[in-house]
């Protein structure tokens, strides 16, 4: 009796969801070059904060200790180079 109807909604619920990804790229292959190359900018610069963030929480955090450690004895012994 519901055969078709639960085909339907069936077919509907298989119906791949574009990702906030894929959705992004959509929007972004849309840009004009001139809104491209401000996206850009805008994107490099937010990219780079991120970094800055990820690399003031590793220090603090103690990750890069020992590679300090490890260059100033480096150091001490003479294996590094002014440039």
């Amino acid at each position: 009796m519901f055969g078709g109807a639960t085909r339907m909604l069936d077919s509907i619920c298989q119906v791949p969801h574009m990702s906030k990804i894929e959705n992004i790229e959509r929007q972004i292959e849309a840009l004009s070059p001139e809104e491209l190359a401000e996206f850009r900018t805008w994107f490099l610069e937010f990219d780079w904060a991120a970094w800055d963030r990820q690399l003031a929480a590793d220090i603090q955090a103690g990750k890069l200790d020992q590679l300090v450690q490890e260059a100033r004895r480096d150091h001490a012994a003479g294996k590094t180079t002014h440039l």
